[in-house]
Formats: C-alpha cells, structure tokens, sequence
C-alpha cells in the first residue's frame, strides 16, 4: 500500500505532495567567503524570480575526499560562522552535512538542515545524534544500498521522535568509477513515507575516475534532473559554482552558474505538469 508523503516544513518553505519542487544548491564546499556569498545571492535572485523556494548548501569539510592532498574547506568553526552570516543576511535556509555525533550538535546551532553524507548513511550513532537534534535531517542513500533500505536508517531517526526527514538519491554504483540512475528508486524511497530529493550533479560522478581526485560528466545534469521532476522528485539537489573548472571540489560535475536560470525554466514547467495531471 502507498503511503502518504509527509509534508516538511522549514519555515514558509512546504516540501512533498504536490508542493513545488525546491532547488537545493550551492558550491560543493566552501572556498573562501566572498565567493560563496556571490554563488548564494546569485542563486537567490534567480530562485526569487521564478519563484522557487531554494535552500543553500556549502560543504565546511569534505571529509570523504578521494587524496589526502585534496581540499577539505574551512573546518567547522569558520564554516558555520560563514554560512550564519549567509542564513541571516539573506534570510535563506541552509543546508550542510556532518561527519561525527558531536559534529551534529555543534552544527545544529546553526544548520536548518543536517545532512547525512551518503557513505555514512548506515551509522547508528551518525543518524541518532542528528535526529536529537530535532531538525530536519537529510539522508543522502549510499551508492551501495537499494532504495527500499533506506527506511531502516529512517526508522533510527524516528527513534528519537523526530520526523522530519528528506532522503536524497544520488545514483548507484556500476562498476567502477561510473554511477547509475534507477528513476524507480524515486517512487520506492517515497514509499516510506518521505519527501524525495534527487541530487542530480553526485549522480554525474565518477568517483576516483581521476586517480586522486573524482571525475565527472556534467554535461548530463540537465538531462538527469528533467528525468527526476519528470518521476515526481520533491526538489533537485544541485552544487553549482561560476567557473567549475576552478572550484576546489567536484568541478567535473558541478552546473555552471550561468546555466541555471534556463534549467530551472525547463523544471518549473516539467514540475507543474507532472502535478497538474496526478
């Protein structure tokens, strides 16, 4: 039997059912803070105009990094404090992930949204320390698990009373350094109860495929997200940044800033279709 969705709300922002799809976006991590800043207004002011509710997200640590010589970011401390100017200045909701228990704690102070790293998305004490919180936590499925197993790392955040959850797919493993994307994973992971994102620049990854750093295919992002909206997704996860091929992390598969406005055109229109005829 298919379950009702439930609706997530951060602030006037309503996710699941046949709200609008949201845009997640951001650069992968955080560069330095002018820069970060630009990418977030710029996301802003697009969202605004085509009246998409839209959370940011910056990484503060990237600590699943192919090299030990990659960058990382600025740490939590400076992190934080970076995205709190941003969440208070422009008055958007923001989303960045945790590594550790006490790491949710600390980040919660100033996070709208926890994520759960895809690769951690089985640690117990990861899940239960986030859900503790009390804020909405954002499960990203690991590349190495079948949609229908994420309801078990939902059920270790339900333990701690809290239900507000997202869960984010973000492609499978096929081989290696190629991911793959089963569009039903979509409608099998919303069976358990919780509105679905789908992360449509990871999904474009090849991991390791650059020996010490990832690779990527960007230029199927567009066509990616089409397909998830077209499937019922809840929002688009996306990092973007203005010059990818200077960004720090994930440059292969990140969505150049310019490029945005005319996706989302193509998404708002997909979006209100698929939900105007279900």
């Amino acid at each position: 039997m298919k379950r009702r969705i439930k609706i997530i709300k951060i602030g006037d922002i309503h996710i699941g059912n046949k709200n609008n799809f949201i845009l997640i976006a951001g650069p992968c991590v955080i560069e330095e803070e002018k820069l970060t800043f630009n990418i977030a207004i710029n996301i802003q002011k697009i969202t605004q105009k085509l009246n998409i509710p839209f959370i940011f997200k910056a990484s503060y640590d990237k600590a699943n990094r192919t090299s030990i010589k990659s960058f990382r970011g600025p740490g939590i401390k400076k992190g934080l404090k970076i995205l709190s100017k941003i969440k208070k200045e422009l008055n958007i909701p923001i989303l960045s992930d945790v590594h550790t228990p006490d790491e949710a704690v600390e980040a919660a102070e100033v996070l709208d949204i926890i994520q759960i790293p895809a690769f951690l998305c089985r640690q117990t004490d990861l899940l239960i320390a986030a859900g503790r919180t009390m804020k909405v936590v954002n499960i990203k499925k690991g590349q190495f698990l079948a949609p229908e197993d994420m309801e078990q790392a939902v059920k270790k955040i339900e333990a701690t009373g809290n239900k507000k959850i997202l869960l984010t797919e973000r492609g499978t493993s096929f081989g290696y350094h190629y991911l793959i994307n089963d569009f039903r994973s979509l409608a099998i992971m919303s069976n358990i109860g919780y509105p679905v994102i789908f992360d449509s620049t990871h999904s474009v990854q090849q991991p390791g495929g650059l020996g010490t750093a990832t690779g990527g295919k960007s230029e199927f992002v567009p066509l990616l997200s089409r397909c998830a909206v077209a499937a019922g997704c809840a929002g688009i996860f996306m990092e973007v940044h203005p010059n990818p091929e200077e960004a720090l992390s994930d440059g292969a598969n990140m969505l150049k800033l310019n490029k945005l406005e005319k996706l989302l055109l193509c998404l708002k229109e997909i979006d209100r279709i698929i939900k105007s005829l279900s």
